[in-house]
């Protein structure tokens, strides 16, 4: 009886983690929706840029902030696409000398950020889905340039144990 107790509990949980995946995904969207339709279902967007022909809101966030949508508007404000964009596609158009701001239109806001010491800029941090235990992380100078970008390794997974050296 307790194992079925058990199993059931562990089903429920799967199941939950499952939809709120799903329900951050703008999967229902459909073009020629309006912006408050969007608005509606996928919550307040983060940023509004203008575009050449429309606008773009872009929602940073999904499970555990691994994933974020832009969603790009027509002149006439309907939806016309949507893409997820913290990909390993968008991470390699990000090089050095790079501004700020274009990171920023690349792969909107990061997940996380850190100041370097001595006053050297700071790391930006976006997680994604992956089969890895990784993220990708953009260091800036104090010009707000990118200085490098690469992958490393969540906190949460580092390997490494501490141990008692004698």
């Amino acid at each position: 009886m307790l194992h079925r107790v058990r199993t059931w509990n562990w089903l429920f949980l799967c199941l939950s983690v499952l939809s709120a995946c799903s329900a951050f995904a703008p999967a229902e969207l459909t073009v020629g929706m309006s912006r408050d339709e969007v608005v509606a279902r996928m919550g307040q967007p983060e940023m509004e840029r203008p575009m050449k022909a429309g606008s773009r809101l872009e929602f940073p966030g999904g499970p555990f902030g691994r994933q974020t949508w832009f969603v790009y508007f027509d002149a006439a404000g309907k939806v016309s696409s949507a893409e997820q964009v913290l990909t390993e596609q968008n991470f390699s158009l990000v090089n050095a000398g790079m501004t700020q701001d274009e990171v920023r239109q690349l792969l909107g806001r990061p997940g996380e950020w850190r100041t370097l010491g001595r006053s050297r800029g700071v790391v930006w941090s976006y997680r994604y889905e992956n089969n890895f235990c990784r993220w990708f992380q953009v260091e800036l100078s104090l010009q707000q340039q990118v200085r490098s970008a690469g992958y490393g390794e969540l906190p949460e997974c580092d390997r490494r144990t501490d141990r008692n050296v004698h």
